[in-house]
């Protein structure tokens, strides 16, 4: 027959073995106040014979209002985001940022956001990855709430402090590249652009119904140079889903492959590169190809990347001390930061007779 189990110590059994008042003991264990360094001892003792570990978190945070958990809600399935090297130099740096070590961070992913679970998730504000399609849906569960709420690059929408990168601005820098080498038959592997996470051709022409800021900004950059971009839809950032988009586009008579596609990711240039290869199509001799984001990747082989380098690190910062800002009940304000073009050996002329 088992022994029924002792009920659990509390601080006032603590307090009451050590022959001091509540709060004392209390303070004994926060380690602020003025507590000699003997009575502290009494208390510390009191407790191991009690096997009393410390304050119920729970009930502290009921008293503060505070439950010290930061809320990370990614666009994808975690095993999916953690094959991203941007996601977890900007989860590095965001913790970073934060400078708080009493914040723990609950990651969640969109499925989970627009479901019960962050309706009840107990968290104090939330970090929304921005190539989510489903980003208004979130932000509209979490203002309900009131809870303080800092994007990546989301885009501008009330109520939400957004950290950014020149994303249209560096786009067009890598459309020009390609435009000063000759091409002119180019096209792009987007990001998701809705809620269905759709995959397949997308006309240009319905760039507006795009519920996802990065990708309707990356394109906007690409189409200012070129005003005829082919665009091809992805409904995940995979190197599968690059690989994909890449056979679609260029299994088509010569005469209407494209000479460049650009890539909205590293991750998915990298499927571009291996559908290139199994194609047997060379880069950048039959095929130039650009990503972005400037991030290490196994998927490139012995590939240079031409491609923007983000500032992923300083970016995932820039959240933590926003979030840290509204936490302290300070104001914090939107920041943009800008991409450096990084040509590499997977861009060169237009192949001739193309």
């Amino acid at each position: 027959m088992s022994r029924p189990e002792q009920p659990r110590a509390t601080l006032s059994h603590v307090a009451e073995r050590a022959g001091v008042s509540r709060s004392t003991a209390s303070l004994a264990f926060s380690g602020a106040g003025p507590v000699s360094a003997a009575t502290r001892e009494r208390v510390m003792r009191a407790a191991a014979e009690l096997s009393y570990s410390g304050p119920d978190p729970r009930a502290r945070s009921l008293r503060q209002g505070r439950s010290g958990v930061v809320g990370i809600v990614f666009d994808e399935r975690l095993l999916h985001a953690f094959r991203d090297p941007v996601n977890i130099a900007t989860l590095d740096g965001i913790a970073s940022g934060l400078e708080v070590d009493s914040n723990g961070l609950l990651l969640m992913t969109e499925t989970g956001a627009t479901g019960g679970g962050i309706r009840s998730a107990s968290v104090d504000a939330v970090v929304l990855m921005g190539c989510s399609p489903l980003f208004d849906e979130i932000v509209a569960v979490l203002t309900q709430r009131g809870i303080p709420l800092v994007s990546i690059e989301g885009g501008r929408v009330p109520g939400v402090v957004d950290i950014a990168l020149d994303n249209a601005d560096a786009t067009e820098t890598l459309a020009r590249h390609l435009h000063a080498f000759g091409h002119r038959r180019v096209a792009m592997v987007t990001l998701g652009v809705d809620a269905r996470r759709t995959e397949g051709p997308f006309p240009t022409t319905r760039r507006e119904s795009i519920t996802t800021a990065v990708t309707a900004d990356r394109l906007a950059g690409a189409l200012r140079v070129f005003p005829d971009l082919v665009a091809y839809a992805s409904s995940y950032n995979l190197v599968e889903n690059g690989m994909r988009a890449a056979r679609a586009l260029l299994e088509v008579p010569e005469a209407e492959r494209p000479t460049a596609i650009m890539a909205q990711s590293d991750l998915l240039a990298a499927g571009v590169l291996q559908c290139a290869a199994s194609l047997g199509l060379r880069v950048p001799e039959d095929l130039s190809v650009t990503g972005f984001d400037g991030v290490p990747l196994d998927g490139l082989g012995l590939h240079d990347l031409t491609t923007m380098q983000q500032p992923t690190a300083e970016k995932g910062r820039a959240v933590g001390r926003a979030v840290a800002a509204l936490l302290a009940g300070e104001p914090a304000a939107s920041e943009r930061f800008e991409c450096r073009l990084h040509v590499g050996g997977t861009t060169g002329p237009v192949p001739a007779g193309a």
